[in-house]
């Protein structure tokens, strides 16, 4: 009996062509010598939009979808017959891959996320025979970790009268280059260990929403969507108007407690708004189904390669804020790093669009399949045919993406993962339910 192919859902890829736009707001400022630099009021704006939807929002969105891809990857190919031992071990070697990818992309500048998404991907993928309420428990019990992870690289510039945008600043001064290579091998594994705890629970509850095909079947679940998008927005506004109030220096000299009450409240309503954010989309791509506009399919070409232009970000920044490049690291503070991320955004979806009109992949998520691909065992050993191993091109901060049958996908972290329709082709999740509400 032949089955029709499962249309490409349009929401896990227009969240990442769209959080791209995110991650790079959140990368350009730490290019910069001076935040504060210019308008004191187009700073305290950029800071408070930093805050609400950037900082922390953005990875845990792209972990998000992680987790939602890597249910979509197992499901897809075991419905096409894949042993699901050989899938888990492919999902794991993709993982070691994107380690491999982040790790390269950290000696060019620290700012990575695809090696933590490497990692979290191979750790979680036990998971994936997880029951719902596993992972919902597992997901809330590791929420605490998490926001003690960020919580705590908050409060420490936060007390000594510093932003995180100083903290995490790149140094595009003049220092001896190798010196600054030798910091980076040498706080990579730590900062690598922290990050990592801090993605979990979104990867975690991305698996949750794929058993149940939120994001593949937005229609379905329109009224949870809405009342998710709406609550979890108001929780995240609200967790994150301490730091901006002590940021900005509304909040004149906080205490002890109110210092740590702003650095934990942020990233831990941070995870409900990335997941707001992931529902916003949804629901915006119930609308564009009915027929995307130009601008729309652009984005989703950008989310369908956003392995590949999260790793162009990066030599662009370096090219434009760097003293040897344009040196844009003194002239402009957060406001005008905004206006350059904005600006290498709208170029990274032209030239999406530009490849998708052209039928090219996007060069990192086919290296990554390949890589992948090399590992794989053959067709009828040691279980029954893989189905094509295939991998998913993008990551999530990035970065992830779609095998080639499921219409090459692609995210940083993840930069997050394919856009495919989840479960099999006869509805049914990896749990063995069949398409279940979010309230099973």
């Amino acid at each position: 009996m032949s089955t029709t192919p499962a249309r490409r859902a349009l929401a896990p890829d227009l969240a990442r062509g769209a959080m791209l736009l995110a991650i790079a707001c959140a990368h350009a400022p730490l290019f910069v010598l001076a935040v504060d630099h210019g308008p004191a009021l187009a700073h305290d704006a950029a800071l408070a939009v930093h805050q609400l939807f950037v900082g922390n929002h953005a990875r845990p969105l792209f972990a998000f979808l992680l987790g939602y891809a890597l249910v979509q990857m197992l499901d897809r190919r075991t419905a096409r017959g894949a042993d699901p031992v050989e899938v888990r071990r492919s999902l794991r070697r993709r993982g070691w891959w994107l380690v491999v990818f982040g790790a390269v992309h950290t000696l060019l500048v620290p700012i990575d996320i695809l090696a933590v998404y490497g990692i979290v991907s191979v750790l979680v993928v036990g998971l994936l025979r997880a029951r719902n309420t596993t992972l919902l428990v597992v997901g809330a019990l590791l929420l605490v970790p998490g926001t003690l992870s960020v919580g705590y690289g908050m409060w420490l510039p936060m007390s000594q009268g510093l932003t995180p945008f100083d903290a995490g600043n790149v140094g595009m001064g003049t220092g001896d280059p190798l010196g600054l290579l030798l910091q980076r091998i040498q706080a990579w594994p730590f900062a690598l260990v922290f990050a990592s705890v801090s993605v979990v629970p979104p990867v975690v509850f991305g698996m949750w929403a794929a058993r149940h095909r939120i994001l593949d079947e937005p229609e379905r679940h329109r009224a949870f969507l809405i009342r998710t998008a709406v609550l979890t927005t108001a929780v995240s506004a609200v967790g994150a108007l301490p730091a901006i109030l002590v940021l900005t220096g509304a909040w004149d000299a906080p205490g002890t407690a109110a210092l740590w009450t702003a650095a934990l409240a942020q990233p831990f309503t941070g995870y409900f708004g990335a997941m707001g954010m992931a529902a916003l989309v949804a629901l915006v791509a119930i609308r564009v189904a009915r027929g995307p506009g130009r601008m729309t399919a652009a984005v989703i070409a950008l989310g369908r390669r956003s392995l590949t232009f999260y790793l162009v970000q990066t030599p662009v920044f370096i090219a434009l804020f760097h003293p040897w490049g344009l040196g844009l690291y003194d002239d402009v503070g957060l406001a005008g790093s905004f206006g350059v991320a904005a600006l290498v955004w709208l170029g990274s979806l032209v030239a999406a669009d530009l490849m998708e009109r052209r039928g090219h992949r996007g060069p990192a998520e086919t290296l990554l399949r390949r890589l992948t691909a090399r590992g794989a065992r053959p067709a009828g050993a040691g279980g029954a045919p893989s189905g094509g191993p295939a991998e998913p091109g993008g990551t999530g901060a990035s970065p992830g993406g779609a095998t080639r049958d499921d219409a090459e996908g692609s995210s940083p972290g993840g930069p997050a993962e394919t856009g495919g329709t989840g479960a099999s082709q006869g509805g049914r999740t990896r749990s063995g339910e069949t398409g279940s509400s979010p309230g099973a």
